[in-house]
């Protein structure tokens, strides 16, 4: 009894090492995404401000999409926070387990994975927006006589916005490469479909005024559409994926191939990875010699977590040990 609580004590530090590594990091992510909404919010006010005086549809399209990259950096914050409060009494007005030292690890994988129900939200968000992008543009396009040669003052919100962008890119990609956290993947695949979207802006209005093709400022915002659609679909397509419990069949063999690594284990029956938010757990069955040691069998358990832990950053492997047939 005494070696049992030792062990759940030594579970429960191990655990809250890890959840505090994974709470710094969402921290930090939280940090770049109100750096994200300042820059999206300058963008927009300039955007729309001179596309109105301008008559660029682009530039509006363009104002549209960065605001949208103002929605979905909010609903990221939103769910970090959730995902990271872990002082809270209850989880979305939901009571909580009374033994939190027992159930602690549980709830805060489930906390988790708030920061990938709110990226999906993104992703559908971005697909509104890009359908109402979109229709805009057509419309523009079966009006003839609504159509105008944008002003040269777009000109100047189409590249302030490209410049920016690119530096927002490129901050989300290092920091979310760093931290290795999905939020921040998603926003900088966000900013960079905007930096490609102002770069094609900045030519479609330079073209447009160059040959002074009214309708080419239609075409270009279609096209400006469909790029923010594109972008949606796939983070959509990523996070509801993760929320289904999918994983990668590949990496799950690569899990099984380090687990018969070990000499002891002669079969893995069962294995099932899961996303957790960043965080991936691991639930194993592996079967052994019929005669080998209780106190064996546990100490395989924990050598194999601890290769999970440090081959793969697996955060808990769930080792269950049966008797070979």
């Amino acid at each position: 009894m005494k070696d049992l609580n030792e062990h759940r004590q030594q579970e429960q530090a191990t655990w809250h090492s890890r959840q505090q590594e994974e709470l710094q990091k969402l921290r930090g992510a939280q940090q770049h995404l109100l750096l994200n909404v300042g820059a999206y919010l300058a963008i927009s006010v300039i955007e729309f401000y001179l596309a109105i005086i301008g008559h660029s549809q682009t530039l509006r399209a363009d104002a549209f999409n960065n605001l949208s990259g103002i929605i979905s950096s909010v609903l990221l914050f939103v769910g970090i926070h959730i995902a990271r409060d872990i002082d809270d009494d209850d989880l979305m007005g939901q009571p909580l387990p009374e033994d939190l030292e027992q159930d602690g690890q549980r709830l805060q994988l489930t906390r988790f994975h708030y920061e990938t129900v709110f990226t999906m939200i993104t992703g559908i968000v971005m697909i509104a927006i890009a359908a109402s992008v979109i229709y805009s543009g057509i419309r523009s396009l079966m009006h003839p006589a609504s159509q105008e040669v944008p002003q040269p003052i777009t000109l100047l919100g189409a590249g302030i916005a490209a410049v920016i962008m690119l530096g927002v890119w490129w901050l989300n990609r290092r920091t979310g490469r760093r931290l290795k956290n999905a939020a921040l993947t998603a926003a900088a695949q966000d900013s960079l479909s905007d930096a490609v979207t102002s770069l094609g802006t900045l030519v479609a209005i330079g073209g447009a005024l160059i040959f002074k093709l009214d309708w080419l400022d239609g075409v270009a915002s279609i096209l400006v559409g469909i790029f923010i659609l594109t972008s949606g679909i796939k983070i959509f397509r990523e996070s509801s994926l993760n929320l289904a419990d999918y994983f990668d069949p590949q990496v799950e063999d690569q899990f099984r191939q380090a687990a018969l690594a070990f000499p002891a284990v002669q079969q893995v029956m069962e294995l099932k990875a899961h996303y957790n938010g960043n965080v991936v757990t691991l639930d194993l069955v592996i079967a052994v010699d019929a005669h080998m040691e209780v106190q064996d069998s546990y100490q395989l358990g924990e050598e194999i977590e601890a290769a999970m832990r440090q081959q793969f950053g697996i955060v808990d492997t769930d080792v269950m040990v049966v008797p070979a047939g």
